[in-house]
């Protein structure tokens, strides 16, 4: 059964979370920075009255920086009570995906990117790869609180 998935773009790549995984999309303006954070955490942003801690997906993904656009969003998920954003290059996009089109990522790329990337995916001519979202945002294990 086929399940809907958010896709953005980083540093060109295409990625892509289950949409259950995604409460919304905000366009990014910029975030506080937090003393004494990890370098791939944005800082904090405001999300419909939450404050909200934004990981950079270029730092998280050991890529160089870039300048924010117009195009830059947070994508905010939802891990277990915690809310979380993803900073990303750009997001515009939800498609369908199969389970029959998510393929193991081959072994050097599962190696290199970490344990990031869960599958990639073959879209007409186009390559997305899903990502854990969980182990991108750091937050691996989700306690129940």
């Amino acid at each position: 059964m086929s399940a809907l998935h958010v896709v953005f773009k980083v540093a060109g790549a295409e990625y892509a979370i289950p949409a259950a995984e995604v409460l919304q999309m905000e366009s990014f303006t910029g975030a506080t920075p937090v003393p004494g954070a990890p370098s791939h955490v944005a800082g904090l942003v405001q999300v419909r009255g939450r404050v909200v801690p934004v990981v950079d997906a270029r730092a998280r993904f050991g890529l160089p920086a870039a300048e924010r656009t117009l195009d830059s969003r947070v994508v905010v998920g939802q891990l277990g009570s915690r809310t979380v954003g993803l900073l990303v290059d750009s997001a515009r996009e939800v498609m369908k995906l199969a389970p029959e089109q998510l393929q193991p990522p081959p072994p050097m790329v599962a190696e290199q990117a970490k344990g990031f990337v869960k599958a990639v995916a073959q879209v007409g001519q186009r390559l997305v790869m899903l990502i854990d979202f969980p182990r991108v945002v750091g937050e691996e294990k989700v306690h129940g609180d």
